[in-house]
C-alpha cells in the first residue's frame, strides 16, 4: 500500500535511491541537484543503505567512478545539472558506448554562459544524441516513479544503456508536493538485483573495458547502440505496464491530456505540462477544444507514435525550453516535424522557444499560444513558424 508523504523533487529522488540501495553513488555538488547526493549521504552515514558513497573532485570524476563501478559489476547512480553535465561530457559518451546501465538524475538548469542557475533544458539537449535513454518528469511523483523504473529499463539484456531522469530545476526539484511512496521491500522486489553478464571482477571471464576501436569495428558497435535504443522503447512500455499493475500509476511514451477530441494542441515536456493542463481546463469551459501531448520519453524518441497522436489536429504548437541556435527551431520541434513528414502528417505547426534561464511561463502566455493556434486553424497558414514566448523585445518584421 502506498505511503502518503510531502517531499520536494530532490527529496523524492533521494528517497527512491535509498529504496533501490545501489552499490555505488559518486557525486559532486552543483545547484540545483546538490540536495540529491546530500540527502542520500545522510542515508549512508546513518546506515540506512550500505552504498559506497564516493565524494569526488569533479563531475568528470563522478561519471568516471560510476563507469568504473558498473564495469566491475556494480549498480551505480549519480546526479548533476547543467555545467556539471558539461564537465561529464566525455564520460557520458563513454558510458553509453560501453553499454553500462548507469542511472543519472539530471536536474535541468541553463548551461553557462552567462552564469544562470535556473531551469531550462539546454543541459539535456546538449547530450540528446549521446546514446542515453532520457525520461522527463512533470512533477515530483514522476521523478520518483521514473527512478523506480530506471534500472529495470537500463539493465534489460536487450538494452544495456545508461538512463537519464530529468526534472526541472527549482520548479520541481525544490518545490514540496504531495507524493505516494512505495514500501521499501516492494521497491526492492520490483527493481530486483543487478546480475550483469560481463564484468571486470568475473575471474571466470577475463575481459578488457574501453579498448581501441578503429575502422574495422566501430561502425558496427555504433549500430548496435542504435539497435539497443530502438529496443528500449518496448522495454519502457513493458516495465511501465508492470509498474502500473503494482502501483496503479500509468505511464507510457507520452501523456495525452484531453487530446482525443482536441482541435488545437500544445506539445511540451516537464513542469510546463502542469500549467498547460490548467489552461486547457479553462479553455474547455469556454468550449474551445484544446489539448496537450506531454513527452515523457525523449530518447528513444517515439516519432511514429507522436505523429499518429497529432494527426487529427488543425494546428499544433511545440514548446522548446532550449534553442538549438540553428535558425530553424528547437530540438523537440525538429524531432516532431521530421517524424510528421515521414508519416505524411500535414498539420500546421509552430515552434515557441520559452522559459530560458528560468523565465516564468504564465497561464496568460500559454493562453496566447492557444489564441495563435485558433488563428492558424482558421487560416490554415503559419506566417512565422519560429517564435519566442515571453521574450521582452519586439519581433523583427
Amino acid at each position: 500500500m502506498s505511503i502518503r508523504e510531502r517531499l520536494s523533487g530532490n527529496e523524492a529522488v533521494a528517497t527512491a535511491m535509498k529504496q533501490i540501495n545501489p552499490d555505488v553513488v559518486a557525486a559532486f555538488p552543483i545547484t540545483p541537484s546538490t540536495e540529491i547526493p546530500q540527502y542520500f549521504s545522510t542515508f549512508v552515514s546513518n546506515g540506512t543503505v550500505d552504498t559506497e558513497f564516493v565524494a569526488v573532485e569533479s563531475e568528470h570524476s563522478a561519471m568516471s567512478a560510476c563507469i568504473g563501478a558498473e564495469s566491475a559489476g556494480s549498480r551505480a547512480m549519480t546526479a548533476t545539472s547543467a555545467n556539471g553535465l558539461s564537465l561529464m561530457w566525455e564520460m557520458i559518451y563513454i558510458a553509453s558506448s560501453l553499454r553500462l546501465p548507469i542511472v543519472l538524475n539530471l536536474v535541468n538548469r541553463a548551461v553557462s554562459g552567462p552564469l544562470n542557475i535556473h531551469c531550462d533544458h539546454s543541459d539535456a539537449m546538449g547530450v540528446r544524441d549521446s546514446g542515453w535513454i532520457m525520461l522527463f518528469s512533470e512533477n515530483n511523483q514522476e521523478a520518483y516513479d521514473n527512478n523506480l523504473m530506471a534500472h529495470r529499463i537500463a539493465e534489460n539484456k536487450n538494452v544495456q544503456l545508461p538512463i537519464m531522469i530529468c526534472q526541472d530545476g527549482f520548479i520541481t526539484s525544490h518545490s514540496i508536493e504531495n507524493i505516494e511512496l512505495e514500501e521499501d521491500s516492494e521497491v526492492k522486489k520490483f527493481v530486483g538485483e543487478y546480475k550483469p553478464e560481463h564484468y571486470l571482477l568475473n575471474k571466470k571471464e577475463p575481459i578488457a573495458i574501453g579498448p581501441l576501436d578503429l575502422q574495422a569495428y566501430l561502425f558496427e558497435h555504433k549500430a548496435q547502440q542504435a539497435d539497443a535504443m530502438k529496443a528500449s522503447k518496448q522495454v519502457i512500455l513493458d516495465v511501465s505496464k508492470e509498474f502500473e499493475t503494482w502501483t496503479g500509476r500509468h505511464y507510457s511514451l507520452f501523456e495525452e491530456y484531453k487530446l482525443e477530441d482536441a482541435e488545437i494542441a500544445i506539445v511540451c515536456m516537464n513542469s510546463t505540462a502542469g500549467t498547460t493542463k490548467a489552461v486547457i481546463n479553462k479553455l474547455r469551459e469556454q468550449g474551445i477544444k484544446a489539448g496537450l501531448l506531454k513527452i515523457r520519453v525523449f530518447r528513444p524518441f517515439p516519432g511514429e507514435e507522436v505523429a499518429k497522436a497529432l494527426n487529427h489536429l488543425k494546428s499544433i504548437a511545440i514548446l522548446d525550453r532550449a534553442d538549438s541556435l540553428n535558425a530553424i527551431g528547437g530540438p523537440l520541434f525538429e524531432d516532431i516535424t521530421s517524424n510528421m513528414y515521414i508519416a505524411g502528417v500535414n498539420v500546421p505547426v509552430v515552434n515557441y522557444i520559452y522559459g530560458i534561464g528560468g523565465r516564468d511561463t504564465t497561464e496568460k502566455e500559454l493562453e496566447s499560444v492557444f489564441t495563435d493556434l485558433m488563428e492558424i486553424s482558421s487560416s490554415g497558414k503559419v506566417e512565422n513558424p519560429y517564435r519566442y514566448l515571453g521574450l521582452r523585445r519586439k519581433e523583427a518584421k
